[in-house]
């Protein structure tokens, strides 16, 4: 073969010469950095032939796309050492995913020794450099040598239905079906999976960035009604030192569990004669609810909302009407029966009326738009309440606040004209950026969500392509002009329009999903939602969805972790604690406790019989911003004497100072802790 192809780096461009069998190997393979090519729009591995008039781009190991393919290289090699030491394992499915990867197996349930010996084997499929080497295969080929795969067979079969979301698609496509052999150096195949690839060129790519993290059960593509399986986790890093640093974010990590501080600060918990996914609110953990709801809500009625109401439950055609249920049935619980009649065994023998826990509040606000007439003067027009909502997310899913059942959105509806839709988005757009910036969460980046045009999903998504084509092309100007950072989500819209995510990083940099705005052109349509313009016509309404916390519950969990507990002094359930040195002093430092409580500072007054430096050491555990100490020389001199969450302390502080200082201190709403070093 000859021919020129065209090589472009970050920096450059340059032309090559095609030999007989040029391959990415031959123009990438002395740089390690470089795991895979891009060639026009496809990745292709190293070792794929290239031709003439190629446009060709290396994948580097540590960009996005090139990190997918170290671990999901890192996923084939655990999955050969599991059977390697367990010759009975079955193989499920190995996607990458964030930080990391997984493997499926069926087999007996792995201990942490078993993680260890698979480690071990690991590392020695990593030191021989066995080659990932890619063969194309006929559907009855591919049955024919994974014969005793089960569930490989099952892809087989199912091929043009992979999906993301169960990962399926990492093995199989809608078009031809490709093995991956491990190749030793002397030729011989040490082991081979079905996938589509790309890989690394060899598993001593993987180098000591690589690390097993720990076991779980799991079901054959996520449905609780298939195979139990055993889940092998793992992550991948370009280098040692990027997997050393992410195992340190990952100990401070489980240092800022929200769970565990949720506990440790009796803010909530979960109790099984509830239910898991419904988080009950102790009386601290409510101090913070109650400050996010107050202060959402003054924003709200400022921004222009007006606060409304709607109940927990409704009928099923209020559902059908909106389009739910026909579109978002899964997310809902199943219904309830009015005045159904049952047998003795409880079986309904004659159903009632099925009413259904609402898993959205806007069906609602649009029947508060329609019960009366509306005019184009009263546009925009915008609702806004606190709805708790109810999702049947599956048990294994829920986590915690940041995935629960029982979801309290500071929700609101925007009913515009067609024309006013873009200038309501980007107030959307402002008042969350400025929402986020008072709670501390800065660094944002926004997601804009389209609908899925050729994949699994697209039958979801309602409404004509002309619908689609406008609102997303207004949404994505508006995420652009923002001057962030914007990223695409193809598949990712609500049924019934697109929608910008609002991402923020945490003070360890991890990214959340935190609020939206959604652009909705059907529900208007399904409501048959009108107001008469100017001329006297009667027009439908655009209506935008969007919620600024989101989820009250995940929001707070969020900032549990973005906060490590340690609460900003506004919204620290504890803002002071007060410790007398001995009970002599405890008189005089109770009034200094009524003047801050009289300003409402929330203060806990340690009266107890512990001794002084145990105070200290429980005071520590609960986080406060300031602690007062009074001793002999502070009453003498009507002073007190602070004591800081950095251990900073300044000393003879008089009282009157001291309380215009904390109650100046919470009132600027600041985000940083108070130390004596300002």
């Amino acid at each position: 073969m000859s021919g020129v192809i065209t090589v472009r780096r970050p920096d450059y461009a340059e032309q090559v010469e095609l030999t007989t069998t040029t391959t990415g190997l031959d123009i990438f393979g002395t740089d390690r950095t470089v795991v895979a090519m891009r060639v026009g729009e496809e990745i292709l591995d190293l070792q794929r032939e290239l031709g003439d008039g190629d446009v060709v781009e290396p994948v580097l190991v540590d960009s996005p796309e090139g990190l997918a393919i170290l671990r999901h290289s890192a996923a084939h090699v655990t999955a050969q050492a599991v059977q390697n030491l367990h010759g009975e394992a079955k193989l499920g499915i190995g996607p990458p995913i964030v930080d990391g990867f997984y493997y499926d197996f069926e087999t007996a349930p792995l201990t942490p020794e078993d993680l260890k010996a698979i480690e071990k084997q690991m590392g020695r499929i990593v030191k021989e450099k066995q080659r990932f080497v890619r063969r194309a295969v006929s559907d009855d080929d591919a049955r024919a040598e994974l014969a005793a795969e089960p569930f490989k067979l099952e892809l087989i079969a199912d091929k043009g239905s992979a999906s993301d979301d169960d990962g399926s698609s990492v093995e199989v496509g809608a078009g031809e079906l490709t093995i991956y052999d491990n190749v030793r150096r002397d030729g011989s195949v040490a082991w081979k999976d079905l996938c589509r690839g790309p890989h690394v060129p060899n598993t001593g790519y993987l180098g000591n960035g690589w690390a097993l993290t720990r076991s779980s059960a799991a079901y054959w593509r996520g449905d609780q009604s298939n195979a139990g399986l055993q889940r092998v986790y793992g992550t991948a890093w370009a280098t040692k030192e990027e997997l050393q640093a992410y195992k340190t974010r990952l100990e401070e990590a489980a240092k800022r569990d929200h769970r565990k501080l949720g506990q440790e600060l009796d803010l909530f918990s979960f109790h099984e004669i509830v239910g898991s996914g419904l988080p009950l609110f102790h009386p601290l953990g409510g101090v913070i609810k109650r400050e996010m709801e107050d202060y959402v809500r003054a924003r709200h009625i400022e921004e222009g909302f007006d606060y409304v109401g709607t109940p927990h439950i409704a009928k099923e055609e209020l559902f059908y009407t909106s389009g739910h249920l026909p579109y978002y049935a899964d997310g809902m619980f199943p219904p309830l029966l009015e005045d159904a009649e049952r047998d003795e065994q409880g079986n309904v023998v004659r159903g009632g009326q099925a009413y259904r826990l609402k898993a959205m509040n806007c069906p609602m606000h649009n029947l508060i738009f329609s019960s009366r007439g509306r005019s184009y003067r009263e546009l925009p027009l915008r609702f806004f309440e606190f709805g708790t909502v109810y999702r049947d997310e599956k048990s294994g899913v829920v986590q915690g606040l940041t995935r629960v059942r029982s979801i309290t959105q500071d929700d609101s509806h925007s009913y515009v004209a067609k024309e006013q839709a873009p200038d309501e988005v980007r107030h959307l757009l402002r008042f969350i950026l400025s929402l986020l910036n008072d709670f501390g969460m800065t660094d944002v980046a926004l997601e804009v969500s389209t609908r899925d045009e050729d994949g699994k999903k697209k039958d979801k998504f309602i409404g004509s392509d002309a619908q689609w084509d406008e609102a997303t092309a207004i949404l994505q100007q508006i995420a652009d002009e923002s001057g962030l950072p914007v990223v695409a989500d193809p598949g990712g819209a609500a049924y019934y329009g697109p929608k910008i995510s609002i991402q923020a990083r945490d003070a360890i940099g991890r990214t959340w999903q935190m609020s939206t705005i959604q652009y909705d052109f059907n529900q208007p349509e399904r409501f048959q939602l009108q107001y008469t313009a100017s001329d006297g016509s009667h027009q439908q309404p655009v209506m935008i969805h969007s919620a600024k916390f989101g989820s009250i519950e995940r929001f707070m969990g969020v900032l549990i972790e973005h906060y490590a507990g340690a609460f900003p002094a506004w919204l620290a359930p504890i803002q002071v604690v007060a410790i007398p040195v001995a009970g002599e002093f405890d008189e005089y430092l109770g009034g200094v406790v009524a003047q801050l409580r009289a300003a409402g500072v929330r203060v806990e007054f340690d009266t107890s019989d512990d001794r002084f430096p145990k105070k200290i050491r429980n005071s520590a555990k609960l986080k406060a911003p300031f602690v007062l100490i009074a001793g002999g020389e502070d009453r003498d001199a009507d002073a007190v004497s602070f004591r800081f969450r950095d251990g900073s302390q300044r000393n003879g502080v008089p009282v009157a100072e001291a309380v215009a200082e904390i109650v100046g201190f919470i009132a600027s709403r600041s985000n940083e802790s108070p130390t004596a070093n300002a």
